[in-house]
């Protein structure tokens, strides 16, 4: 068997059928993770003892004739706001690394174990989640596998060019305004936000409650889909996690696309974005033989919106630690919580008025479309450090900008799949594919289309 980590569904069937023992997976991921790693930055914590104990433990059920589940033997990897027992939940901050381990799972974490996923350890991200950049002031900045000089994007990055990179096929990431979706696109990976409430996020440090969403970084469609059916389900501990029940997605994914209305998002999205993010839109629009276009109304109000709720709401979760040890914050991360608490209660208001809105204007757009195509991210990694980048001719702020096109899709809980588009002896982009709440499945149907077709892939940024 070829362990290049790229395929979890691979290495669970040949683990499930004896063909390679899960120890051996384990083992190979760890040896490419301390060759691999020191030079990304992807991992904070890795778990080697304990990830080999749970492959020894998945061997002897299959020895003893138990079926160990459908991740058995798959190597995975956690966004480190998420408990893991027994280690420090950090979120990306200097001041949590004191905090006591913690003495539970998160559910999400729990569930993709109870599958037979090795967890092999935690993944940088910025501080607190507040950044689409992943260079984390306390930890350092996780670097792109495909250009060790750019970004990983954020603040998933760990969790996104862990998987670019081949040393785990599968990760967890959180997204909030497009923390999953922006790093994915940058680092050439699938990354999937699924609507707001469909997984539980019991046991994941949060940045802004009614915004923040979690879902699974992958390389492949299925992956992705079978990811998503192992982390489905209604749990107690997260309360906006719905009662709904879970559509499960893998058996689904391969029924082909022929009645669905798509449609490429107009206006907003075809504008603020370098002439090769427009072009990998549009090679995905051919290969869908898509020509219609939508217009989103008041987009650039729902980003507006979004900053207000996500910098109000992120404030108040820290205030006390912003009084008491402000020194201690990245300073990039400590300024945007103090703006954040002196914004007038009455625009947060206003704000939440307005989502309820926007959110009806775009549930009546997808009376008429299924899916729709929009881009991920304006412009491709920039590098490591720089403070603005050129967008369409202007010169803008790289981390707010970043976000252009994902937030006002977060704003309203939609779910959405970033898939990427390579390009010969370039760097990857990623394009949306955006569905109405609890359409999981159409978008991923969508998604398996353009990857039979090879417009979409996911290919390692390392030899």
């Amino acid at each position: 068997m070829n362990l290049n980590f790229s395929d979890a569904i691979s290495i669970a069937t040949a683990v499930r059928k004896g063909k390679v023992s899960a120890t051996k997976v384990t083992q190979a991921a760890l040896e490419r993770i301390a060759l691999r790693d020191p030079e990304l930055n992807c991992f904070t914590v890795v778990t080697f003892e304990t990830a080999l104990a749970d492959a020894a433990k998945i061997d002897r059920e299959i020895a003893e004739g138990k079926n160990p589940g459908v991740l058995a033997g798959v190597p995975f990897a956690v966004k480190n706001l998420f408990d893991v027992a027994g280690l420090t939940t950090l979120a990306g901050a200097l001041i949590n690394a004191e905090n006591p381990p913690a003495t539970e799972d998160a559910t999400a974490v729990a569930r993709l174990k109870q599958a037979g996923g090795i967890l092999l350890g935690t993944l940088n991200m910025d501080e607190y989640a507040y950044g689409f950049v992943t260079e984390n002031f306390h930890y350092g900045p996780t670097r792109n596998p495909h250009d060790l000089n750019r970004i990983a994007g954020g603040s998933s990055g760990g969790s996104a060019a862990a998987v670019a990179a081949g040393l785990v096929p599968l990760t967890l990431g959180s997204d909030t305004n497009g923390s999953i979706r922006v790093p994915a696109a940058l680092c050439g990976v699938f990354g999937f936000k699924p609507t707001y409430g469909r997984l539980s996020r019991a046991g994941a440090a949060l940045f802004s409650s009614s915004l923040d969403h979690i879902g699974p970084f992958a390389r492949s469609v299925s992956d992705i889909a079978v990811a998503f059916d192992v982390l489905q389900g209604n749990d107690e501990r997260d309360p906006v996690c719905t009662q709904r029940p879970p559509e499960f997605c893998f058996s689904q994914i391969h029924q082909g696309i022929d009645g669905l209305r798509i449609a490429i998002a107009g206006d907003y999205f075809c504008q603020k974005a370098n002439p090769e993010v427009l072009q990998a839109v549009q090679k995905v629009a051919n290969a869908l033989d898509v020509k219609q276009y939508v217009t989103i109304p008041e987009v650039e109000r729902a980003r507006a919106a979004a900053f207000i709720i996500t910098a109000c709401e992120a404030a108040n979760l820290h205030l006390d630690k912003l009084r008491q040890r402000p020194q201690d914050f990245d300073p990039a991360t400590r300024d945007r919580f103090f703006a954040g608490a002196l914004i007038p209660s009455s625009w947060y208001v206003q704000a939440q008025r307005f989502r309820s809105w926007y959110r009806h204007q775009v549930r009546e757009i997808f009376e008429q479309v299924d899916v729709i195509l929009a881009p991920t991210t304006p412009v491709s990694a920039p590098t490591i450090g720089q403070q603005t980048m050129i967008v369409d001719g202007q010169e803008v702020a790289v981390r707010p900008h970043l976000g252009w096109f994902t937030q006002p899709l977060s704003f309203i809980g939609l779910p959405v799949l970033s898939v990427p588009v390579q390009r010969a002896n370039a760097l990857p982009l990623g394009v949306q594919l955006v569905a109405a709440p609890y359409r999981e499945a159409l978008i991923l149907r969508v998604a398996a289309v353009l990857e039979a077709k090879n417009v979409i892939n996911s290919t390692s940024g390392l030899s």
